[in-house]
């Protein structure tokens, strides 16, 4: 086993995650691509792509708000935007954003850190001229390395910020592309902090199977894994599609209310943030027992998953893993669009769905090649054959330098029943409840062991 599990904190007596070197790594990278491209600049307003840029972070009910921006400059240094106050927090707590300004508490002109804020989506009078004022930010900026008049690559913006960057004569074009081939590669610290990241989702697993019974509700389950996350540290519980009975097939990916009920299958999403790094984790139970339908459906789930991860190595490509997958139209879609994200792999960082994607919607015709320090998730379905179960599964890997290694580790070989179970022993009804494994079950006939 190649890849280690640190503990959770930072201490002084063992070398775990390098801070600084993350930190000095991401920009290096980034930079890198910068440079590789024909863009005079860098401009996100994307949360993940600001941490990568300039390692600030001022928590999760800012990732949709589009508030936040920054700036990387051909030549310069990264400068962010924030939100009131936490431009001043950078200052005291950020050094690494201290271009030889000076400051000490105070914002300087020339610190990495500076105070700003785009239109609250829309929330701002357009009067109030907030877009121009990000505008006139941004071109103050690029004057200063004069790369006014180069294209400026963009990740995601409001319409009138973007209106706001052409009145300011500022080219802006897709700058998505360099940010997501700066984020491709995985360094040392980032993995470490993807296998720190699953193992809490390892931990959240054990804790729902030994829940899961019948009786007990889809959303009671997110709260009970959003708790079991958070009492490890998690810094944000994405989310938790808790999917169970007859909402199996087809998949909604989005929990309910409903009610488990024995011979349920259930299966579960976990997705949350450890440092900024996240899981995508699908794991499937049976509740109380499992159908020959159901298992059925697993074995075919987990044979698609096997085979997927035996052709993991640097130099294989999307398209040779999405190959072995079934078509759409193999288990009842009209076409990959319709079945998309089923037979799926995406990319794992700081945000889910990074590169490389893996789908039979574009894999075959426009293939990625694998390479080592790539860090995805890969996802399997099946139906079952009585029409409404389903079993889910999903790992995550490390490619290595010959080949990979698996970060998911709560056990998903063979489908698991959880709760109780019932059978038919010599006639009469007989219940038994095993709360670590199907395969160590006691039965009870009589009121005996």
């Amino acid at each position: 086993m190649g890849l280690k599990s640190f503990g959770l904190n930072a201490v002084d007596w063992e070398q775990r995650v390098d801070f600084d070197r993350l930190r000095r790594q991401r920009l290096e990278r980034l930079r890198a691509e910068l440079e590789r491209s024909d863009l005079g600049a860098l401009l996100t307003f994307d949360f993940h792509n600001i941490r990568y840029m300039t390692a600030t972070h001022i928590g999760t009910w800012a990732m949709d708000k589009l508030i936040r921006f920054a700036l990387l400059p051909r030549g310069g240094e990264p400068v962010v935007w924030d939100f009131g106050s936490a431009a001043r927090h950078h200052v005291l707590y950020n050094p690494w954003l201290d271009h030889g300004s000076g400051a000490h508490g105070d914002i300087a002109p020339e610190h990495g850190s500076r105070p700003g804020i785009s239109t609250l989506r829309g929330a701002f009078n357009p009067a109030a001229g907030r877009a121009e004022e990000v505008a006139k930010a941004i071109g103050r900026e690029l004057d200063k390395y004069g790369l006014r008049g180069e294209p400026l690559g963009v990740d995601v913006a409001e319409i009138p910020v973007l209106a706001a960057l052409a009145e300011q004569g500022v080219r802006v074009v897709d700058g998505q592309q360099v940010f997501m081939e700066a984020r491709r590669i995985k360094t040392e610290d980032e993995i470490s902090l993807l296998v720190a990241s699953t193992s809490m989702v390892d931990a959240a697993y054990d804790e729902l199977y030994a829940f899961l019974r019948p009786g007990v509700r889809e959303n009671e389950c997110v709260g009970l894994v959003a708790k079991a996350l958070y009492d490890l540290g998690s810094e944000h519980v994405e989310g938790v599609n808790a999917i169970s009975g007859e909402r199996c097939a087809p998949h909604p990916h989005v929990y309910s209310d409903r009610i488990l009920r024995p011979g349920d299958p259930a299966f579960f999403d976990i997705l949350h943030s450890f440092n900024g790094y996240r899981t995508c984790y699908y794991r499937t139970f049976a509740i109380g027992s499992a159908s020959p339908a159901q298992r059925d459906a697993y074995r075919r789930c987990r044979a698609y998953m096997d085979e997927a991860i035996d052709r993991v190595k640097p130099g294989a490509t999307t398209a040779d893993i999405v190959e072995v997958w079934p078509s759409a139209q193999e288990f009842g879609f009209p076409d990959e669009l319709a079945a998309f994200a089923l037979q799926y792999g995406h990319g794992v960082g700081l945000s889910i769905w990074e590169k490389p994607i893996f789908s039979r919607l574009v894999s075959l015709e426009h293939p990625e090649v694998l390479e080592e320090g790539m860090v995805f998730a890969l996802e399997t379905y099946w139906p079952a054959a009585d029409g409404w179960s389903a079993a889910r599964i999903e790992e995550e890997l490390v490619v290595t330098a010959d080949g990979c290694e698996v970060i998911t580790k709560f056990p998903a070989e063979e489908l698991l029943v959880a709760g109780k179970r019932y059978w038919t022993v010599d006639g009469p009804l007989a219940t038994t409840r095993d709360s670590q494994s199907h395969l160590n079950t006691r039965s009870w006939r009589n009121g005996e062991a």
